[in-house]
């Protein structure tokens, strides 16, 4: 599952931002704005999706849909959640050619802004040059 929305965070990143971006294994260690999603499989599974961006990440996002070069918080905040749609949405489309992997997907929801913290099965981050963005998950009702 992880992997799916990696590969839709590549795909951001490169039609989106374009830039290309590395992965690694981990949770960024910066001050991010985090978001989730809630997500269910097929067979009534259900996950907790995680995106914590730093300020970096997200304000690249806001210069590209909004041509600011300094956004406020609720800015950044509203950025996050669009962000967090725009991949876990693309996530689920590329999922959605294997019925294993398939899923849908809930509202996401601006979780806060600070260190990640929350326990996870999985996490890696994309890096765009000193820009990070952590994509983690956490089964629940596990």
């Amino acid at each position: 599952m992880l992997e799916t929305i990696k590969q839709a965070a590549e795909n951001f990143c490169i039609h989106q931002i374009q830039e290309p971006c590395t992965t690694q294994d981990g949770i960024t260690q910066k001050r991010t704005l985090i978001a989730y999603i809630d997500i269910e499989t097929l067979d009534k599974t259900k996950y907790r999706v995680y995106l914590a961006s730093d300020k970096e990440f997200v304000q690249k996002v806001a210069k590209l849909f909004l041509e600011e070069d300094e956004s406020d918080d609720e800015t950044l905040q509203d950025m996050t959640l669009e962000m967090a749609n725009l991949i876990i949405g693309s996530a689920k489309v590329l999922a959605e050619d294997n019925q294993s992997l398939a899923f849908t997907i809930e509202t996401p929801k601006f979780e806060k802004n600070g260190a990640f913290d929350f326990p996870v099965d999985k996490a890696q981050t994309c890096k765009i040059g000193d820009a990070e963005l952590t994509l983690a998950i956490k089964e629940l009702d596990a």
